[in-house]
């Protein structure tokens, strides 16, 4: 878009001497918190028009390293340069006047405030004195245009689905005009079409001057997207190469510095169905859904952002006010839940997409957490029992791969990784017959996803039925004994394991047949 593309002259020009000069370089970067070194030595540049993968395990220093360069954090020892010059922004705000911009795995929007005023923040257009609403207007337009969205400037952000609140935070960093963009994980909450979009913007990007530092966990996207990429392990930077030199499993070995955990086992037989749903609606989202999952069964719903996936998890989960239908739970018929704890109660339990605010109380520590459905029965006439709790919660914890000896960690300082092990590890105790998992891996690393894939399939050995939503459909494809496959909020096709693959789950997305398959 022409007037994007001249809104970005300053980019440009910050990079005039050609792509592949030194944009920004960091020389031997350190930070420690609390004395423990969270980057330890880093040395790292960032070329001019260049996508640069930056990967590694759940601390492994990545995005404190990204925060320093962006003015989140500052340094304790070391410089960075940017085009020739010694910076040290001291907030977010001096980082984006150094043409520094960052969009963290973590959103940061203002729930109750509009799509328009959340781009704006802390960029706020004048004309004069006055605020410029209509040159914001005009901005917001152009950049929504652009990137192929289409998000009404008045929605409130809270009302907006994950991928679309993912939207808004690159729209931020996007009408700041940056030289430099710190991208942590902007693809985890979207689906294969809201990817493909923010793929073909970072190479337009890039194309102006941009440089970009991308972290993802997903490294088929690292390697095909990204034109260098470094890797760092135990808080130090391990090795950079261009991406052709790096494999999958190299980039494995390196940030983990052994091979990866193998997956496991797919069962073949099941017991009888635990959970039998019955024309399960959603108004204007769900249609109509009827499916069961057996005992021991781990049943994966794919399809893209917007099809209905969470909506269906929700309905059965007690937490969606327009669903409507049936549900059978151990062969007892009766309406979809009315609560979450009615739910419960009827020994369903939901993992949901969003842990931060949905999944557990951040202000707490782990074994608050990890107990928190169980305090009734820790307790003795209203009085918890705390060496009780500590007992539950460390065998918990053990069962979902989460080290006891962090019991006592407040939640919310943990990597995402532990995090989706407490959400997960909390209702072990209860034993619910059905797990609802929404997106359980996103923004997890790679040993992490391992873990959890294991726990996962431990559960099932042990007898529940799992519902698996992600957006991943490797992973869907990779983890799920059977496949739903939802379109426009319908079931468009069911596939079990043997003829399970992304292109065919694709194919029924899109309504691919046969014939048109082999045009």
């Amino acid at each position: 878009m022409d007037t994007l593309a001249h809104s970005n002259s300053a980019a440009m020009s910050q990079a005039s001497t050609g792509v592949g000069a030194p944009l920004l370089v960091a020389t031997n970067v350190s930070k420690s918190f609390g004395g423990v070194l969270a980057v330890n030595n880093v040395s790292f540049e960032l070329k001019a028009g260049e996508v640069h993968g930056l990967v590694g395990a759940n601390g492994a220093g990545k995005s404190t390293f990204t925060r320093i360069l962006a003015g989140a954090e500052i340094a304790d020892a070391g410089t960075i340069r940017r085009d020739g010059r010694d910076i040290a922004p001291a907030t977010p705000r001096e980082g984006r006047l150094e043409g520094i911009a960052a969009i963290y795995q973590e959103l940061s929007l203002v729930p109750e405030r509009s799509a328009l005023s959340n781009v704006f923040i802390g960029n706020l257009l004048h004309k004069g004195p006055f605020l410029d609403i209509s040159a914001m207007r005009k901005r917001y337009a152009e950049i929504n245009a652009w990137m192929g969205v289409n998000i009404p400037p008045h929605a409130v952000a809270r009302s907006l689905s994950i991928a679309d609140q993912q939207m808004l935070e690159i729209m931020r960093a996007m009408q700041g005009r940056n030289a430099v963009l710190v991208m942590d994980e902007p693809s985890a909450p979207l689906g294969p079409k809201e990817r493909a979009k923010l793929h073909a913007l970072i190479a337009q990007l890039a194309g102006m001057g941009t440089g970009i530092i991308f972290i993802s966990h997903d490294l088929d996207e690292v390697l095909t997207h990204c034109d260098r990429v470094s890797v760092m392990r135990d808080a130090q930077l391990i090795d950079t190469r261009p991406a052709s030199e790096w494999s999958k499993a190299s980039l494995v070995t390196a940030m983990l510095g052994q091979a990866s955990v193998a997956e496991g086992t797919v069962r073949s037989h099941y017991g009888s169905d635990v959970l039998s749903a019955d024309n399960v609606s959603v108004t204007g989202r769900v249609f109509n859904a009827s499916f069961s999952v057996q005992a021991g069964e781990i049943l994966g719903i794919a399809g893209l952002v917007g099809a209905g996936r969470t909506e269906l998890l929700c309905a059965l989960a007690g937490a969606e006010p327009r669903a409507s239908g049936r549900v059978k739970v151990e062969g007892k018929t009766h309406s979809l839940p009315a609560s979450l704890q009615q739910a419960i109660s009827s020994g369903i339990a939901l993992v949901p997409e969003d842990r931060k605010r949905h999944g557990l109380i951040l202000s707490r520590s782990s074994l608050s957490n990890i107990t928190l459905p169980n305090l009734k029965t820790l307790s003795r006439f209203s009085f918890l029992k705390r060496s009780k709790q500590r007992q539950s919660g460390e065998s918990l914890s053990q069962a979902v791969g989460f080290s006891p000896s962090r019991i006592t960690a407040v939640s919310g300082k943990l990597s995402g990784g532990n995090q989706q092990k407490l959400v997960i590890g909390k209702w072990l105790y209860r034993r619910p017959r059905v797990f609802l998992l929404d997106e359980p891996t996103r923004g997890v690393d790679v040993g992490a996803k391992h873990e959890i894939y294991h726990a996962i399939r431990q559960i099932a050995n042990d007898g529940a039925a799992i519902i698996l939503v992600s957006s991943d459909l490797d992973e869907v494809v990779t983890n799920a004994d059977r496949i739903l496959v939802l379109a426009r909020g319908r079931i468009v096709g069911e596939l079990d394991r043997a003829e399970a693959s992304v292109e065919r789950i694709l194919k029924l997305v899109f309504g691919v047949t046969g014939e048109q398959a082999s045009e």
